[in-house]
């Protein structure tokens, strides 16, 4: 054969190989793929995650009940009437003329009905400075935001008439208009700004603008494919927006990180000296390996969100794990294609102020060159004192309280709605958000059920879990009552959730517990904050044992190493842990939360600490596969282990310092946004990124594998009989006069005693290349 001609085995080497032969193909199927991804998905339409799938227990138990009924709850409007001082009161004729007026006004926009006003319904606070009118928004509740503005235009003109009056609305439709108009704007400029930040990174680490619009358009067409796959995989498991933008955030970056990995590796070997087919042959043999177990992992620990029970995470599981999926078969596939169509001109739209940048390999790293050095040359300092930086920063987790943010707790005082929600709790505590009671009997108006609800009422007082007023709605039709309960606590969650367990608890089940038949849920938001909390801690070992297992399987398969395996679980759990710490440390204690425009609201929000454990567990084997992967490489073309370290990763150090700026800028983007549920994901992913790629791989990973020397590789003799994994490495000189063992094998390894002896001991027949 011709010299570098190298043969492997392995699904990324045959798909690199395959691809680079037939150029025009893999392009073409790629974008057939596509093409048909995105009709098909949006011919068949998506499925969103219904109201009933969202949670378990007693708030999906309402929810069903009210859809079995068919009822469509309307969205609820509540104007606030409140004196500004003691001089006036709710008994007095400008106060009741200013009631009379709101409901005038709202009854005029045509757009409301069911209007009470507070003498008829009993909503005056016990100071009596305070009333409520309360009415509903005609139509569809999902779409009430986009009628109410005359209705708050029209409260507005009230408030004009009354200067010793406060007058102000609040509701389901008003504050969903009003976080569409501040926020939605937000949201989309921090996911197109995405894009062009990437870029720009891009270009600042390739210096030409065709190699770096390569990973964006790889991550892009991926994104795009994926969209079209939830809308047909959504008719069996239903999708949802938040689904979406994970999916974007994770397409994004593990498209491009994918896309860069590969491309480096390729120009590395071709300014080495290796004709462009070469070079692309043994991109595909290890950078090429290195994606397909990175992307495998990854769908892994996407995969751990499907064990939560919960419909919205199940969802960006699937979301996640499918784009990771089209990503890794992309990078694999169409890449080699585009990078052999392209040859020399991939360096096409170089940027003049920028030097030429020739291997892309990292091998000029002075900075990393100088610390590599020193943690090698005293590897146990430097693991005692990363490992205990890491432990100080996840300390703080051990305290970690989660709960789901109230109004003012996400937005602060940026919005006036925000402070209309503080006062409507403070005058009438739990009004702003009653728990709500659906009660379903086989005859609602019987005279045993009418009793219970009366029972239930006053005991729903009396007990001391509400104030009152306790409001009934009953549907004679469809044998539905709903019971509406301010909870004692209003917007103090702890305080709430105690009146919560007061109702479910004792209240209920000596009411209307005693009716044969009769089913009454309870929901609202704060059960449903307590009943998702109660759901998502009995997911958290199965999806966690999960996590960990398979991706400890996965590379002990990949690596044929148990040391590997474990040491690879081990850094990733810290640097998780050291992500949760940051967290806590900021948004609920507020340590340093200014320098992130952040506030301390004492808690983190219910959902993230999952969320980050599988994403971030997932991601950051991106980094440890591709170092790991070089060293282990390094360390079969016969170099020692302590050298091999160097040499992996110094030479990864140019791609992973760019790939992790590319994650911490996109996530950064979204620490901007005003909500501080995003703030903290932004803030978490961005810490943990930044972190894994500096003092983990940096630091810790080179102390720790230098600290075990040739121990890295050691693999039981029970578990020599496993599925090879190993075989699409290929010592990448063997086509540029690098040393290759005599008899054809440059192994490297002895797996079963863990010797490193740089010739063929017995190698394994899935390593072999021929020259």
């Amino acid at each position: 054969m011709r010299n570098g001609d190298a043969r492997v085995r392995g699904f990324a080497a045959r798909a690199g190989g395959w691809s680079a032969r037939h150029r025009w193909a893999a392009v073409g199927i790629w974008v057939l793929f596509v093409v048909l991804a995105m009709g098909l998905g949006s011919a068949a339409g998506r499925v969103d995650v219904g109201d009933s799938d969202q949670l378990k227990g007693e708030t999906r138990t309402a929810a069903r009940i009210v859809e079995d009924a068919g009822i469509e709850e309307p969205a609820g409007e509540t104007v606030l009437v409140q004196a500004k001082d003691d001089g006036l009161s709710a008994t007095d004729d400008e106060f009741r003329a200013a009631v009379t007026a709101v409901v005038t006004a709202v009854e005029k926009t045509g757009q409301v009905t069911e209007v009470t006003t507070p003498y008829e319904s009993g909503t005056i606070s016990e100071d009596g400075r305070s009333a409520l009118v309360q009415f509903d928004m005609r139509g569809d509740s999902d779409t009430a935001a986009e009628r109410v503005e005359p209705v708050l235009k029209a409260v507005e003109g009230v408030q004009k008439d009354h200067d010793a009056l406060r007058i102000e609305e609040i509701g389901g439709a008003s504050m969903m208009k009003t976080f569409d108009d501040a926020f939605g704007d937000d949201f989309k400029k921090a996911e197109y700004s995405a894009v062009p930040v990437a870029l720009g990174i891009l270009l600042i680490a390739f210096g030409a603008l065709v190699a770096a619009l390569l990973p964006v358009a790889l991550a892009i067409t991926a994104i795009m494919a994926t969209m079209g796959l939830m809308g047909l995989v959504s008719h069996l498991q239903p999708m949802s927006e938040t689904a979406n933008s994970v999916m974007l955030l994770v397409g994004l970056a593990v498209g491009v990180d994918y896309c860069l990995f590969y491309l480096r590796r390729e120009r590395e070997e071709r300014a080495a000296g290796h004709d462009a087919q070469t070079a692309l042959r043994i991109a595909a043999a290890t950078s090429g390996r290195a994606i397909v177990v990175s992307g495998v992992t990854v769908c892994v620990a996407m995969a751990g969100m499907l064990f939560t029970g919960l419909a919205e995470f199940e969802a960006m599981g699937l979301a996640s794990l499918m784009v990771v999926a089209v990503a890794m078969v992309g990078s694999v596939t169409v890449l080699p294609a585009l990078l052999s169509l392209l040859g020399e001109r991939v360096e096409k739209g170089r940027l003049p102020f920028l030097r030429r940048r020739t291997s892309g390999s990292g091998n000029d790293s002075r900075i990393w060159t100088a610390v590599l050095r020193r943690v090698l040359a005293k590897p146990l300092l430097a693991a005692a004192v990363a490992t205990g930086a890491l432990l100080a920063v996840a300390a703080p987790a051990v305290g970690m309280k989660t709960q789901n943010l109230t109004l003012d707790q996400e937005f602060g005082d940026s919005l006036p709605i925000v402070q209309t929600y503080n006062r409507v709790n403070e005058a009438f505590p739990g009004g702003a958000e009653p728990a709500e009671v659906v009660v379903r009997a086989d005859d609602i108006n019987s005279p045993e059920v009418r009793a219970a609800l009366a029972d239930f009422r006053e005991e729903a007082v009396s007990s001391g879990a509400s104030n009152g007023p306790v409001e009934t709605r009953v549907h004679e039709g469809q044998n539905v009552a709903f019971v509406y309960v301010p909870l004692v606590g209003g917007s103090d969650q702890d305080r709430a959730a105690e009146s919560l367990h007061t109702l479910r608890d004792e209240v209920r089940p000596a009411t209307l517990g005693t009716v044969d038949g009769l089913e009454a849920p309870v929901t609202g938001q704060v059960a449903g904050s307590e009943d998702f909390n109660d759901q998502l801690v009995g997911s958290v070992v199965p999806v966690f044992v999960f996590v960990v297992v398979f991706a400890f399987l996965l590379m002990l398969l990949s690596f044929r190493s148990l040391t590997i395996a474990i040491t690879s679980i081990v850094l990733n759990l810290l640097s998780v842990g050291a992500a949760y710490g940051i967290l806590v440390a900021v948004f609920q204690h507020g340590w340093g939360a200014s320098l992130v425009g952040a506030e301390g609201v004492g808690a983190i929000i219910t959902w993230l600490p999952l969320f980050l454990f599988v994403i971030l567990f997932g991601l950051s084997m991106d980094y440890h596969v591709f170092v790991v992967s070089r060293i282990r490489e390094a360390r079969l073309r016969g170099r020692t282990t302590r050298d091999a370290i160097q040499h992996g990763v110094v030479t990864t150090a140019g791609v992973i310092t760019s790939a992790a700026v590319i994650m911490v800028a996109v996530f950064g983007i979204f620490g901007t946004l005003s909500m501080q549920s995003m703030k903290q994901m932004g803030v978490g992913l961005a810490a943990a990124v930044l972190i894994d790629a500096t003092i983990i791989r940096g630091v810790l990973l080179p102390a720790v594998m230098a600290l075990l020397g040739e121990r890295n590789w050691y693999l039981p003799k029970w578990l020599h009989r496993m599925p090879d994994l190993t075989h699409d490495e290929s010592p990448t000189g063997a086509g540029a006069g690098a040393p290759v063992a005599k008899g054809g094998v440059d192994r490297g390894v002895d797996q079963g005693s863990g010797r490193g002896t740089g010739t063929d001991h017995g190698a394994d027949e899935g390593e072999r290349v021929r020259v």
